[in-house]
């Protein structure tokens, strides 16, 4: 058998093989029901099985205490947008939420809230800055946390822990009590992250991540919501969408994505067999270190990131002759190394290195990046 391409997609992302092969073996027979999941009732006694088993165990892998619920729910991180302000927003009577934006995603948020309340920008670092004694551009650094200006009678402060396009990653989440808001609970968008460190969930009021990142396929969001943030929806929200609902029937309301939480499922088992977030960890830094030590170690290619904000899972990096960049990624499919091509919005090339995405991976990415720098540089 031909052994498969290593894949650097930033999601839809490489899954486990073991879980692949694992989900093929189960694909016309989960367990002796004679269904495949995709075919199973959603209230069914063997989904609610899946399901409740896939929230136990994420529960157990992150830390959650009992006073957090765990919805799996439909819409993608970019649906949630819309549905945290419509459930948030209001629960103090001040209709404002503030928000830090770090790139595209925070800004894309922060641009959907609008329709629902009185946003304000807390932080931003949308301009160029100088830090260390070097000139950043826009998005590639993040704001230090005492220049936050935080409203004490926002309803939540939004912020995105790992920007996906322009690789800027939290390695710490602050306290509502270190912003001097204690009564302003954090929202963090933790997609491109999710599962691959340990997370403090009760810094936060709530944590969402899309899956097909590092949690399973696309299909499926993975909100964890302190359970008194619930029962505050606007009129206008729908009652697919309103937390209230979705945790009192265990995100079975309606019919959810089944099968991606069935997948997601056995991605957190997998998890688990690895020896869970903390063993993942040292992995994804080791993976990174090599990664970011090369491209630091020579001029033709170069990271744009300040280095304290560098990402562990998405790192983008530039050409110094752009011109090459067709060569270099048409040479990168011929060697197995797939969708190393950037975000269209910034350009250059892009590495993610989630949980999946082996070291050997990363060794041959590194091998093919000095290559192709010998060949042309």
């Amino acid at each position: 058998m031909m052994s498969r391409p290593w894949n650097f997609s930033a999601g839809p992302s490489a899954l486990p093989e073991a879980v692949l092969r694992q989900a093929a073996e189960e694909m016309l027979d989960w367990h002796g029901s004679g269904m495949s999941v995709m075919e199973m009732s959603h209230r069914g006694k063997q989904f609610v099985q899946i399901c409740d088993e896939a929230e136990t165990d994420l529960r157990e892998l992150l830390g959650a205490p009992s006073d957090y619920a765990i919805l799996f729910m439909q819409g993608g991180a970019s649906g949630e947008n819309a549905i945290i302000p419509m459930n948030l927003i209001n629960r103090r009577g001040s209709g404002k939420a503030d928000f830090v934006l770090t790139g595209q995603w925070s800004v894309k948020s922060q641009k959907e809230a609008v329709r629902y309340g009185d946003i304000a920008i807390a932080a931003s670092a949308g301009s160029e800055t100088t830090l260390d004694g070097q000139v950043f551009k826009p998005w590639t650094w993040v704001p230090a946390v005492d220049t936050w200006k935080v409203r004490k009678d926002a309803a939540y402060l939004h912020f995105c822990s790992n920007e996906t396009i322009g690789g800027v990653e939290f390695n710490d989440w602050p306290t509502p009590e270190s912003l001097g808001a204690p009564d302003v609970p954090l929202v963090v968008d933790a997609s491109s992250h999710f599962l691959s460190r340990p997370m403090d969930v009760t810094r936060a009021g709530l944590v969402f991540a899309g899956a097909q990142k590092n949690a399973g396929p696309a299909g499926v969001t993975i909100m964890m919501v302190r359970r008194d943030l619930i029962g505050h929806a606007l009129p206008i929200c729908p009652s697919a969408f309103d937390y209230v609902n979705v945790a009192a029937d265990h995100s079975r309301y309606n019919t959810p994505p089944t099968y991606a939480i069935y997948i997601a499922g056995l991605v957190f088992k997998w998890i688990k067999a690895q020896g869970g977030v903390e063993a993942l960890e040292k992995a994804n830094i080791a993976k990174a270190e090599l990664l970011y030590n090369y491209l630091d170690s020579t001029s033709f290619y170069r990271n744009p990131v300040h280095g304290p904000a560098r990402s562990r899972m998405n790192v983008p990096f530039i050409l110094h002759d752009e011109s090459l960049n067709d060569a270099f990624l048409k040479g990168a499919e011929a060697a197995g190394l797939l969708a190393l091509k950037g975000h269209k919005s910034v350009g250059g090339m892009r590495a993610s290195i989630y949980n999946a995405v082996p070291l050997e991976a990363v060794q041959a990415l590194v091998a093919y990046l000095r290559d192709f720098e010998q060949r042309h540089g």
